[in-house]
């Protein structure tokens, strides 16, 4: 799998028949694992092929298919007739033939939808596996689904919109996940072939068509806006742009700076724009104010940075995923020498990668917008789409309520918190105490007794205020002085998801 073919794209005209023959061989995603098993499925995705080549030895349909399109193997003519429409395949270019075998001209990957769709990725042959496995790859291959792709898909919101946009669609991962929730689904690429690539995704997977436009960001939009905007750009800071996937060719992180920034002016009132982007960590700035700087004028943002490398680690992962590794010694060195020349001219010391929401809102449109910039490298829950919505509900209620309004409130314990007390083994007390979540976000937070008490009794029976008077008398504190100032602590545990506001007509009686 280190050879990158890139020949002429096959057409959809018969892309319905051949839906339905990889459907009818369980060429899916649960038909893949059954056949092949966790582990051999698990090194498919590292594009490593020895495994499922072994699981592939037999003459089942399932075995044709697997061979032809993911390990891109040839197969004899006759068995690929057995299981595919075969003259509509070669002559729609999916296949060739030669000397009595076929041979795919594109990667077909199996893809579980959220809802246990079985949807069917195109990529160029080679690139399924996504960035790090393939060793050898060419400016313009369009890549296939990898670990960036879910992880967008994840975090994004999913409710119905009338408009989407992906920008930088590459094989149309993310405009096929939103064409099951949008009226109107825009995709664009400056790369013509990743638009093909696109149009071929959502019809082997049964997706309404999308507009396809070529262009770079928000070019080929104009001043058109859009209920959701998503995508997975070229963010890669490297010198040059050699290769269109994922070298952005603009100085540093500025093209995700720019794609961001430009944001505001494309989404509609509460819409939501989910990118994945790398972002520069230099000697005179704190990151974080170097994000606060790229958020637009009318919209709330919420930044998590997943991960930091220094500059010698990005460039060794990033020339391993070109293959420049296995190059000229000479040739190598001065590739390296060239990205660290580029990191120096901007005085980067470190890029951080992870998730950056938006959404236009009212509020922030006013003046007070809701930023929130962080720091979470820690595991969390996917899909974390409903987890973000419910990030910006609470940031909104949290705007709405001074601490006379929280103290009236009514609040519950969200599903799944639990309460860890740490300590020495025998000790009367615990040293502190954590609240620990296992949905969403998965955080943990350190509370005193008073917290712990407060959230442990949040049933949503009884006001913040009433139950602090309880606690108050408990541990003989003045209530007064607990109630002036417990209202932060309670505006953490809610801006972080521990509890959850009720509404005036929905509060539970005791």
């Amino acid at each position: 799998m280190g050879h990158v073919s890139k020949t002429s794209l096959p057409a959809a005209d018969h892309a319905t028949r051949l839906r339905e023959a990889l459907l009818a061989a369980a060429f899916t995603a649960d038909g893949l694992l059954e056949l092949l098993g966790a582990p051999a499925y698990a090194a498919l995705a590292r594009s490593e092929t020895v495994p499922a080549l072994r699981a592939t030895r037999g003459d089942a349909p399932l075995d044709t298919l697997v061979r032809l399109f993911l390990l891109q193997r040839p197969v004899p003519a006759g068995r690929a007739a057995a299981v595919l429409p075969l003259t509509e395949c070669v002559a729609d270019g999916w296949l060739t033939e030669a000397d009595g075998e076929v041979r795919a001209t594109v990667d077909v990957r199996p893809y579980s939808g959220p809802e246990d769709q079985d949807w069917f990725i195109v990529s160029d042959l080679g690139c399924a596996g996504g960035a790090g496995g393939i060793g050898s790859h060419e400016e313009g291959v369009v890549l296939g689904i990898g670990g960036a792709s879910t992880t967008l898909a994840g975090i994004t919101v999913r409710r119905p919109v009338g408009s989407a946009l992906d920008v930088g669609t590459g094989s149309g991962i993310q405009a096929l996940h939103a064409a099951q929730h949008a009226t109107r689904v825009t995709a664009t690429d400056l790369n013509p072939r990743a638009l093909d690539f696109t149009r071929l995704t959502l019809a082997l997977s049964g997706a309404a068509p999308a507009d396809l436009r070529e262009g770079s960001l928000y070019e080929p939009v104009g001043t058109e806006t859009y209920d959701l905007i998503v995508s997975n750009p070229p963010f890669v800071i490297s010198p040059g742009a050699r290769l269109t996937y994922r070298d952005g060719g603009m100085a540093g992180d500025d093209l995700c700076r720019t794609l961001v920034q430009q944001t505001g002016d494309r989404l509609n009132e509460g819409g939501y724009a989910h990118f994945l982007a790398n972002w520069q960590h230099t000697e005179d700035e704190e990151w974080q104010d170097r994000l606060r700087s790229w958020v637009p004028q009318g919209c709330d943002a919420w930044i998590v940075q997943r991960e930091v490398q220094d500059v010698t680690q990005y460039a060794e992962l990033w020339l391993r995923d070109s293959g420049d590794h296995r190059t000229d010694p000479a040739e190598y060195a001065a590739r390296y020498d060239a990205w660290l020349d580029e990191f120096e001219a901007h005085g980067a010391k470190g890029v951080g990668f992870g998730w950056i929401t938006l959404r236009k809102s009212a509020a922030a449109a006013a003046g007070e917008p809701s930023i929130v910039i962080e720091e979470w490298p820690h595991a969390v829950e996917q899909p974390l789409g409903p987890a973000v919505e419910a990030h910006f509900a609470r940031q909104d209620y949290l705007r709405e309520q001074d601490d006379a309004a929280l103290l009236a409130a009514h609040f519950t314990l969200a599903a799944e918190v639990v309460q860890e007390q740490v300590g020495l083994p025998g000790a009367e007390d615990p040293e502190h105490v954590v609240l620990r979540q296992n949905r969403g976000m998965r955080r943990a937070t350190k509370v005193d007794a008073v917290g712990a008490g407060f959230a442990g009794v949040c049933d949503g029976s009884l006001p913040a205020g009433r139950i602090l008077d309880a606690i108050a008398q408990l541990m003989n504190e003045d209530p007064v002085l607990l109630r002036d100032r417990t209202p932060q602590a309670i505006r953490l545990l809610v801006e972080e998801g521990f509890l959850e506001p009720l509404p005036p007509g929905g509060r539970m009686t005791g």
